[in-house]
Order: C-alpha cells, then sequence, then structure tokens
C-alpha cells in the first residue's frame, strides 16, 4: 500500500494555507513526481511547468482563489495549478480525449481565469481583471505569470505601456528560467527591489517631489538633481530593471524561484502596494528532473517517455514527419539560391528551420515570439530583393494577419508562408488547432494559397511558391507524412490546377491537403459497395481548378473536403464557382464544424467531426440517398 501524500490531502488551495514549508517542500515534490508519471504517459508542457511548483504554491498561500485572480501566460506552467484546485483525480486524463485540457480552461474549473494557449496575452487580460476590480472597487488581487520568452512578445510590451500608465494595482510574476542568481549581489538587490516595492517608499518620494517643488527655482534645482541621482543609482544598481521603472511598473531583484518562503514574502509584501509591481523571479526549467533539466528545450513538449531515462517512448515506423521534409527541402532550395532567407518566430526546431540555421546562418532569422515583426520583416526582406520564407504553426500566424494584408498582399511582395500544424493537432486542443488559415487566407486579393495532400506535394509547393511572383502560402500537418516519395528535383505546379487521384462516375470528392488520402480510403470502402467514386487533389484552395470543380458536377454529387473551419472555407468557394457558372449540382462540405474542437489525439478528433475515412464515407451515403 503506498505512503499516504500530502497531495492527496490537498483539495482546494486554502489546504496550503495550513501547511508548514517543510510540508510544503514535500509537497512540491510530490507535484513534481505526479507531473512526470502523469506525462511519460500523455506527453505535455512538462519542464516548464516542473520550474513553476514554488511559484503556484507561494501565489495560491497569499491569494484566495478564485476570488482572486492567478494568471497563466501560455499555461504552459499551469500544471501545479491544476493539481491543487481540486483535479488531482481527474489529472491522469491530462491532454487526453475527454480529459482535463494541458491548459488553463475556464469551462473546466472556476479557478481558470482564462483560456491560455498563446503567449504574450496575459498581461492584456491580467490588466483587464485589475481594472474591472479598480473600476467596481473590490479589492480583488490580480497576479499573472509570464515567463521570459513570452514577455519578448509585442503584445506583452503594449500591455505593460498600459499598465505602468494607469497605475493598475497587479502583481507581474517574471518567470525566468534562462538566468542565474548572482548571491553576492542578489542581497542588495533583494533590499532594494523590497525596499522600491513598500508603499512607504512611493509615499515618501512623492512626498519630497511636492515639497521641493513647491521651494522655487532652488526647489527645482535640488529636484532636478535628485533626479538624476536617483536615475544614476538605478542604472548602477538596478540595469535590468530600467525598462519596467520607466514605464512606472515597479521591479524587485531576481528573487530564488524554488524558495516558497522567500516568494510568499515578496508576494505578500508587493500585493499591498497601490501600483503595479514585477517580481523577478528565477526558476530552473525542468527543476527536480535531471533529464528535463539537462534537455529543457525537448522537455518543453514531449511525447510519452521513460522516466528513468528521460527517452522517448518507441513509435511505430512511420514516414518522415511534413515538417522535417519541409525543413529539408528549404536546404536544398537555399543551396540552389543564395536569396532564400527562413524566418521563424521562436519556433526552430517546431518548424524544422534548424538544418537551414546551421546551413545557413547568416540567412536565417528567429523573431522571438513575435509574429507580427517576423511577417512585417519578410516584406522588407523580400523589397530588398531575397527571397523569405515564414515558417510559423497555424495558430500563431493568426496574429500577423494585419501584416499579411498591408505589408504582403497589398504591395504584391514576395514572401512565402509556409503555415505549419495546419488542420488538428490533437492534445493540445482547440488554442493550438490551425483550423482558419484556410479561410483567412482565401480572402486576400493577391494570395495563391496551396495546401499539399503528400510529401511531394509539399516538396514541389516549396519550390513553385518561391519561384512566383507575389505572396503564396502553403499549409501541411502536424505528424507524419504520407509515405509519398519525395521527388529528386522538385517540379514547379501549374497555377490553379489540381491532381486527378482516382476516377469514379457517382460522386466526386474534391479534397484540399491531406484529407485526400481519407478520401481516398473512403473511396475503396464504396467500391466494394458499388459505388465509385472520383477523388481529386485540388492542390490549390485559391485559386481554385474550376475546370475541374465543373467535371465534378457531372458526375451529379460533389463533396468537399478540408481540415478547416467550415464558414468561409474551400467548400464555399466550390459553392460560388458552381453558381457563378449557372450549374445546379448539390454539393456536400465537409470540414472543421462551426465550433471549437476540443483536444484528444487526431484520430478520435478526425472521427468526431466526420473527417476520417469512415466518417467521409458515411457523409458520401447520405449524398447520393
Amino acid at each position: 500500500m503506498a505512503a499516504p501524500r500530502i497531495l492527496d490531502a490537498v483539495n482546494s488551495p486554502a489546504d496550503l494555507k495550513v501547511l508548514t514549508y517543510p510540508e510544503l517542500d514535500i509537497l512540491a515534490q510530490e507535484i513534481r513526481e505526479e507531473i512526470i508519471n502523469t506525462c511519460s504517459e500523455n506527453g505535455g508542457h512538462i519542464a516548464s511547468s516542473l520550474g513553476a511548483v514554488e511559484i503556484i504554491l507561494a501565489a495560491h498561500r497569499v491569494l484566495n482563489c478564485p476570488d482572486d485572480k492567478l494568471i497563466f501566460d501560455v499555461g504552459h506552467q499551469a500544471y501545479a495549478h491544476k493539481l491543487v484546485t481540486g483535479r488531482l483525480a481527474q489529472f491522469a486524463s491530462l491532454r487526453t480525449y475527454g480529459g482535463l485540457s494541458g491548459f488553463t480552461k475556464p469551462e473546466e474549473s472556476p479557478y481558470d481565469a482564462h483560456p491560455s494557449g498563446h503567449a504574450s496575452d496575459s498581461l492584456s487580460v491580467a490588466a483587464g481583471y485589475a481594472k474591472a476590480a479598480q473600476l467596481n472597487g473590490s479589492g480583488q488581487k490580480v497576479v499573472t505569470v509570464i515567463g521570459d520568452a513570452s514577455l519578448s512578445g509585442g503584445m506583452a510590451f503594449e500591455a505593460l505601456n498600459y499598465i505602468g500608465q494607469a497605475e493598475l494595482p497587479m502583481v507581474i510574476i517574471l518567470n525566468d528560467n534562462m538566468m542565474s542568481i548572482s548571491r553576492n549581489v542578489g542581497a542588495l538587490m533583494k533590499h532594494l527591489g523590497n525596499m522600491r516595492a513598500d508603499n512607504r517608499y512611493r509615499k515618501s518620494r512623492d512626498a519630497a517631489q511636492e515639497a521641493l517643488e513647491s521651494h522655487g527655482v532652488l526647489g527645482k534645482t535640488l529636484l532636478d538633481l535628485g533626479k538624476r541621482a536617483k536615475e544614476s543609482a538605478k542604472q548602477f544598481f538596478l540595469a535590468s530593471s530600467m525598462i519596467f521603472e520607466s514605464l512606472g511598473i515597479t521591479c524587485t531583484a531576481p528573487i530564488d524561484g524554488h524558495n516558497i518562503r522567500e516568494l510568499e514574502d515578496t508576494l505578500r509584501l508587493v500585493l499591498q502596494t497601490e501600483g503595479p509591481v514585477l517580481v523577478h523571479v528565477v526558476t530552473k526549467k525542468g527543476a527536480g528532473y535531471e533529464p528535463a533539466e539537462q534537455d529543457p528545450e525537448r522537455f518543453h513538449g514531449v511525447g510519452p517517455f521513460d522516466i528513468a531515462t528521460g527517452a522517448n517512448k518507441p513509435k511505430k515506423p512511420a514516414p518522415p514527419a511534413f515538417t522535417n521534409v519541409f525543413g529539408d527541402a528549404l536546404v536544398k532550395e537555399g543551396q540552389a539560391d543564395e536569396n532564400v532567407v527562413a524566418i521563424t518566430a521562436a519556433m526552430e526546431g517546431g518548424t524544422g528551420l534548424k538544418a537551414f540555421a546551421e546551413a545557413f546562418p547568416d540567412r536565417f532569422i528567429d523573431t522571438g515570439i513575435a509574429e507580427e515583426n517576423a511577417v512585417a520583416l519578410a516584406s522588407g526582406l523580400a523589397f530588398g530583393g531575397k527571397k523569405p520564407v515564414v515558417a510559423i504553426y497555424s495558430t500563431f500566424l493568426q496574429r500577423s494577419f494585419d501584416q499579411i494584408i498591408i505589408d504582403c498582399a497589398l504591395s504584391q511582395a514576395n514572401v512565402v508562408l509556409a503555415i505549419d500544424r495546419a488542420g488538428l493537432v490533437g492534445e493540445d486542443g482547440a488554442t493550438h488547432h490551425g483550423a482558419f488559415d484556410l479561410v483567412y487566407m482565401r480572402t486576400i486579393p493577391h494570395m495563391r494559397v496551396l495546401a499539399p495532400a503528400d510529401e511531394a506535394d509539399l516538396v514541389n509547393a516549396l519550390h513553385t511558391a518561391l519561384a512566383l511572383p507575389g505572396p503564396v502560402s502553403l499549409r501541411y500537418p502536424r505528424g507524419a507524412g504520407m509515405g509519398a516519395p519525395v521527388p529528386e528535383e522538385p517540379q514547379m505546379l501549374e497555377v490553379g490546377k489540381s491532381r486527378l487521384l482516382r476516377e469514379g462516375n457517382d460522386a466526386c470528392v474534391l479534397a484540399f491537403g491531406t484529407v485526400a488520402y481519407r478520401a481516398l480510403e473512403a473511396a475503396e470502402m464504396l467500391a466494394a459497395e458499388g459505388i465509385d467514386v472520383r477523388v481529386v487533389d485540388m492542390l490549390w484552395a485559391k485559386p481554385l481548378d474550376e475546370e475541374a470543380i465543373l467535371a465534378a458536377a457531372e458526375t451529379g454529387c460533389v463533396i468537399t473536403a478540408e481540415e478547416g473551419a467550415i464558414v468561409g472555407g474551400c467548400g464555399e468557394g466550390v459553392i460560388e464557382v458552381l453558381s457563378q457558372h449557372r450549374v445546379q449540382c448539390p454539393v456536400t462540405t465537409l470540414a472543421l464544424p462551426d465550433r471549437f474542437v476540443r483536444h484528444g489525439s487526431v484520430p478520435q478528433l478526425l472521427h468526431e467531426v466526420g473527417l476520417d475515412a469512415e466518417g467521409i464515407a458515411t457523409s458520401i451515403r447520405k449524398a447520393l440517398s
């Protein structure tokens, strides 16, 4: 029988407040073990959550959630939060179909203040909560946790500018897992930071300023000297905090993010202030689990692994991932043309660009979490005669919609947008599914949109996109390819021309992207029932192959299939073509439903939304009947 754990007795944050500090240290270790055990089976964002355990315990000790608000940026750090807010019994279901989300989710728990998943938005959300509390006179406390990477995003700086200007009473915990603590400086820095966070410092500073300003020219001269002396001292002792101080946000010195007592003492102090305070907390990513400490990048988001070694559990043999096929193809394009430049937004490994970065370091740019900057930067490179390829996940590219329209499309800049993780991505769920890129790309003038169905399509699509003038986007999914052989020499694709995969006369499926292969499987299933289905790999979502669409209508039954949003999707485009040619033919549109799709494995989700082979076959039967 397993020994009782402190964690088993924690049903809400209130239970944390009766624990001693030695008991809290034991609890932190138990939480880490629970996270490691669950993620070894389900995968997950383990390194970030292991590094934030003590931060979460200290925050919940000083707050009264859910009345007070604890807000997470991205949500990668929130596993301990889930464990101490009544979700221990469900934690084994983390990231599984019908189980707990890997991110904070308000419909899952009242302790989750907002649906996290995208970086750099927490400060804006927290500012809204703090302003509402100020307007309501509620005294509600607001604390947000943001990592150093997320803080680099432009939206975070926009929020910081407003927070300081509005003097909102809120606390920002900066979880810095890239810096070490220098003990010989830390004690002085902590003293200065805590003194500056105290209300008495603020009040005495303001009173002195008012007194000097009331004493004429001499007073103002002394005030000016005092300001300059103060700024000099700040720059000498608090150089790293100057940007926050200049925005009107008090910044503490770095403190140990794994010392619960120090965290708690600091948070209790700063929560008494009348304005915004940034608490600089230094942590170790992957803390408490050596493999994650040694390789935090791999354990940022990892699949099932062996706890003893940290090695990934073996997977069934599969074709190379689309991401790797794209990365290899881009290296070859870079070898053939020195004007090719690769750009990503903090996703060098995730988008398959490591090989390009190693081969052409001067032609590789990582903008950090700044998708808007990445796309606008690409337009400038294009104007300068280069051929930029911007590789970003579909869900994150949404942030740069304005830059795609104004900086790329309006000027017809030669920019290639390589959209990774298009369609359903699986266990990360609604905030990460690439559901909308087909829709919004189709709406943009001058934009051409490719939806390759397999590895050969992808290699040829990239080659074609680099050769065409003006902006071109191409989308491809997460995970293994279809097993199609990659061409030795990439071929130019004819713009707006589809590819016939299977002939048939009873119905025709016009498929966009990898769903074409599932449509082929459905057609084979139906062939056994005597139903003859044509399958077309449309390749181009814009411009559409009108000839193929009109030919499909001759079967008398058209089905469109795409792994993107149904409203405004390619199916509607097919209907528009038929309408413009005054062709009357019933069309069934298969796509992601007009709702946010939950998390789960990709096969489970495809079955749920009717985009697996079985679902497509069922839809064809209904259409024919």
